[in-house]
């Protein structure tokens, strides 16, 4: 008797395994060679730490072994198209226990990327174990959707498939990153729509359906090509950041899954007194706010979502003092830093984020209010920038709020989380004027019939110009600060030791009660 494993049986162990891995299919990996890709299990080396992942399900092969013999079948869909297993992502940083993420890969190699049936059976196990284990998942998701094919389990139409539900359910309790490169349609483009973030390289295509499903439903002939490239999901927000490749797709993973595995014990200070000169002295003239964003924050820890989206708005991810925290920003260069629908969804959305993850929330303020007319009724603003106020009135997270410059109408109430006193705190800097719509509108509205009156139009221009004057002078920060409507007007280079202060003084967020992140 022996207790030792016989030979032929881990030679035949070796046997199988080297046909999952790339160099046991170098056919397969010259394909991709061809496209510029890396292959599904180049991506997840480049993710997580060395010799860290664990694989499930390496020996699955697709349900069709009616149709080829088993040694051709294990070459042909090896792990049945989707890499699954658990690794370690920054572990230098955060530790092996906090840098832990589940890594979903989908395999384009085998069958188009397709989801079969023993796929499906993995990727079903994977989610129950991210949920139970409270881990990150990275979904690799270029793809084509379910597999027509898979004749070995009887089924009509799959529906009763549990995967997208399971994968839908963790929305809130786990972060959950897409990467796609490539072509990702149908229920790869379904799974990756439900991600929290999604980053595409310049090559993608992303569809809920891909040609041969457009064609049969007879809407016409379209080349892959043509359906989602990233110029259009970039610009409707599907694409929440684009990068030019899979090597910067996976870096910029790691940077994303870095705000989910804690605050970091070291950091660098950018030069704090240059923001006494980041505004222009005209007060309508615009500037550049990631600037301000990227001296307030950590040297080199801000991530900008949705930069091509709601443009009148930035949404960041960045840390101060090492610690992970929301930035929301207006840019004065997209309509005055006034809201949009797109820029409303766009923040609100922002908020769930950062709100089911416990990330306090900071609001640099500069805006005219909610964008208005005709143009922006028929985008259902009326619906869409009210989304800021439902989501803020409903954060668990510690909110602050500095107005830069402009802080009028509903617009800046929105901005400061719904009120000037719903934050910890509302401070301004010198330069804030403030009302309850822009200046020269309240003027002109409630002093019209005066103005009117005057007939010499050089007189009512000056006379216009006197009562702009006067209530920009009311509306000064700190005439504002003096009723007592704003917390503080500060020194714009003590607005980072302001926050600190802010978030040194309130305890963590509550995260007892897991909340979904809206996927738009």
């Amino acid at each position: 008797m022996t207790d030792r494993t016989p030979p032929e049986h881990l030679a035949d162990l070796e046997r199988r395994l080297a046909r999952t891995r790339d160099e046991g299919r170098p056919d397969a990996v010259a394909k991709r060679r061809k496209t510029g890709q890396r292959t599904a299990r180049e991506n997840i080396a480049d993710l997580v730490d060395p010799g860290s992942f664990v694989e499930y399900g390496a020996l699955a092969v697709a349900a069709q072994r009616q149709r080829y013999a088993p040694d051709v079948l294990a070459e042909k869909s090896p792990a049945d198209g989707i890499v699954c297993g658990l690794g370690t992502v920054n572990g230098a940083a955060f530790g092996e226990a906090g840098g832990r993420a589940m890594v979903l890969a989908y395999d384009y190699t085998v069958f188009a990327g397709t989801q079969g049936v023993f796929g499906h059976k993995k990727l079903d196990r994977m989610l129950a174990l991210a949920g139970q284990w409270s881990v990150p998942i990275v979904l690799f998701a270029e793809g084509g959707g379910g597999r027509p094919n898979d004749l070995d389990v009887p089924t009509v139409s799959g529906l009763d498939t549990p995967s997208f539900y399971g994968f839908a359910a963790l929305s809130g309790r786990v972060p959950r990153v897409g990467v796609v490169s490539g072509r990702c349609f149908a229920g790869n483009a379904a799974l990756l729509g439900c991600c929290d973030v999604i980053i595409a390289t310049e090559d993608s295509n992303v569809g809920m359906g891909g040609p041969a499903m457009i064609e049969g439903g007879g809407l016409g002939r379209y080349p892959p090509e043509a359906i989602g490239p990233i110029d259009v999901q970039k610009k409707n927000g599907v694409v929440d950041i684009a990068v030019a490749d899979e090597a910067e797709a996976v870096a910029v993973a790691k940077k994303y899954l870095a705000y989910f595995q804690g605050a970091t014990d070291e950091w660098e200070v950018a030069e704090q007194a240059s923001l006494r000169d980041a505004l222009p002295e005209l007060r309508r003239r615009a500037y550049k706010i990631r600037p301000i964003v990227e001296t307030i924050a950590d040297v080199g820890s801000v991530l900008e979502l949705r930069r091509d989206f709601g443009k009148s708005v930035v949404t960041c991810l960045a840390r101060i003092e090492g610690r992970p925290v929301g930035i929301l920003a207006n840019d004065t260069y997209q309509l005055g830093g006034a809201l949009d629908a797109d820029a409303a969804d766009k923040s609100a959305r922002f908020l769930q984020l950062c709100d089911a993850f416990g990330f306090p929330m900071i609001s640099l303020c500069d805006t005219p209010g909610f964008m208005v007319g005709p143009d922006s009724e028929a985008d259902a603003a009326v619906r869409r920038v009210s989304r800021m106020f439902v989501a803020a009135a409903n954060l668990r997270v510690p909110f602050f709020c500095v107005v830069l410059r402009k802080g009028y109408g509903l617009g800046a109430q929105a901005m400061s989380g719904g009120h000037f006193h719903a934050p910890v705190f509302t401070v301004a800097w010198p330069t804030g004027e403030f009302g309850a719509m822009n200046l020269e509108g309240a003027v002109k509205l409630s002093m019209r019939k005066e103005l009117e009156a005057i007939e010499d139009p050089e007189a009512r221009k000056a006379t216009l110009d006197q009562m702009v004057a006067f209530a920009q002078d009311k509306g000064r920060a700190v005439e504002v600060a003096s009723l007592v409507e704003l917390d503080a007007v500060i020194d714009p280079a003590d607005t980072r030791r302001w926050l600190l202060r802010g978030l040194n003084s309130v305890p963590p967020a509550s995260r007892e009660a897991p909340r979904w992140i809206d996927t738009w």
